[in-house]
């Protein structure tokens, strides 16, 4: 387990100047640059996962997706290292006709084989009865689920938070997609914190899984469905992802931090911010979806994301 020791991320302090003289001290957690492709929470939910892999001595790892996914990425690529066989259940049966996006692409170059589903049948993706066809079928396979959330995956997220953290910060804040992540840190944080999760997925219920995994109420989840659900986006989102490069020579993937961030400056700007004023944002990663982004924003004739990978 050599590739999942030592971690080591840093916490930078925000520069705002409308900030300036609220009293209010914003540090982003560098989650994303644990590592260039298995960045951020991918790699905190796959550390325990992979371990246990290896002690079964499974033959396969099976797991789940979108088109977009940073998971996939980092379980093909961890599979790619290791030597092991993937399989990936993708979301919407559309996308077996179609040219591969530049996610699914570096994906497939690195050995993963993909099983495209329909969305419909993708949502039985946690269901026993789906998983125990998947078992029967695939021998000695080991399934992680999407986003990696299941209890080895919490655990690695609990991780997240040093004591310094839960002993400064009032408020942390971090993306939601498949409530591993939010649901680790909830676990991990003091009960005087609060934990803010912003939700990239439209109508997601995620509460439902987030319950499942934490004992705590220390917590709240804002889901309001910005820029129109997951992986969509608005000129007003690429201006402020180019803009917060420009200020802070931080990257923002389009699909979870940035609407995160984009959120909680609004609300403190609007005066609405009630969370205490000491806030750590942790950015979970996610570059690899920006080409694909531009791709589609240059054939819409639209402005891209500025920076290059």
């Amino acid at each position: 387990m050599s590739f999942f020791k030592n971690i080591k991320t840093e916490n930078i302090e925000l520069k705002l100047p409308f900030l300036k003289d609220d009293g209010f001290e914003i540090f982003m957690k560098r989650e994303d640059l644990i590592h260039p492709i298995i960045s951020g929470n991918k790699f905190r939910k796959l550390k325990y996962n992979i371990e246990k892999f290896k002690k079964n001595k499974n033959s396969t790892l099976i797991t789940f997706g979108g088109a977009y996914s940073n998971h996939l990425l980092a379980v093909s690529y961890i599979a790619k290292i290791e030597n092991i066989n993937s399989i990936a259940f993708v979301r919407g049966d559309e996308l077996g006709v179609l040219p591969l996006n530049s996610t699914l692409q570096r994906c497939f170059d690195n050995g993963m084989v993909f099983k495209f589903i329909s969305r419909e049948k993708y949502r039985f993706r946690n269901d026993s009865d789906f998983l125990k066809n998947l078992s029967s079928k695939y021998n000695n396979a080991f399934i992680i689920p999407e986003g990696g959330t299941n209890d080895l995956g919490i655990l690695g997220c609990e991780e997240i938070l040093t004591l310094r953290d839960k002993n400064f910060f009032d408020v942390i804040c971090v993306p939601v997609g498949s409530g591993g992540t939010f649901s680790g840190l909830i676990n991990s944080s003091l009960k005087k914190q609060k934990i803010l999760g912003f939700s990239a997925l439209k109508n997601s219920n995620i509460i439902n899984v987030i319950n499942k995994f934490v004992n705590k109420n220390n917590w709240e989840l804002i889901d309001e469905d910005l820029f129109g659900g997951y992986a969509k986006s608005n000129q007003n989102l690429i201006h402020f992802i180019n803009k917060f490069y420009n200020d802070s020579n931080i990257k923002l993937d389009p699909i979870y931090n940035s609407k995160m961030i984009f959120k909680i400056l609004k609300i403190i700007k609007q005066n609405k911010w009630i969370y205490g004023k000491k806030i750590l944002i942790v950015n979970t990663g996610g570059l690899q979806s920006v080409e694909s982004f531009n791709k589609t924003l240059k054939n819409k004739k639209c402005a891209t994301i500025n920076y290059s990978l």
